[in-house]
């Protein structure tokens, strides 16, 4: 038995308003921006990354800045302890390394008796930046 077209419409047409109006609502935010809109939003975010990136390259320079202050400083405290170390009559300054991190100078080597040791210590110590001294010299036995 055949239903007539009218009453077949009906349910298909109110299918297609549903279908029309569940899409509708799942629309996301963006497709209700302009192309204008679209584009001022990119401008933004590009601008807040660059920003970002600037903020984080300026880091990273003030961190090397100091690193190689540090290093710097370090150096020239090496550069002291070593001449300070070569105008004493006992200690040879070509037997004795002289490391520095940080402030902290690391002595190694050898020194040709224990007072001859303790010396290098106070040396050191006596240099201007030096936060520590680890004396590691090995007493020569032959000295």
């Amino acid at each position: 038995m055949k239903q007539p077209h009218s009453t077949l419409r009906w349910p298909v047409l109110t299918a297609l308003v549903l279908t029309a109006a569940l899409g509708a609502c799942s629309r996301h935010q963006d497709d209700d921006l302009t192309a204008g809109q679209r584009l001022d939003g990119a401008i933004a975010d590009a601008k807040q990354t660059a920003r970002e990136t600037t903020a984080d390259a300026k880091q990273a320079v003030s961190e090397a800045e100091t690193s190689a202050a540090r290093a710097s400083s370090d150096m020239a405290i090496t550069a002291k302890v070593n001449a300070a170390l070569a105008v004493d009559d006992k200690l040879k300054a070509t037997q004795i390394n002289v490391d520095t991190r940080d402030g902290q100078v690391t002595l190694t080597g050898q020194a040709p008796d224990a007072t001859s040791r303790e010396r290098a210590t106070t040396l050191a110590s006596a240099v201007d930046g030096v936060k520590q001294v680890n004396n590691q010299l090995v007493v020569d036995r032959n000295g």
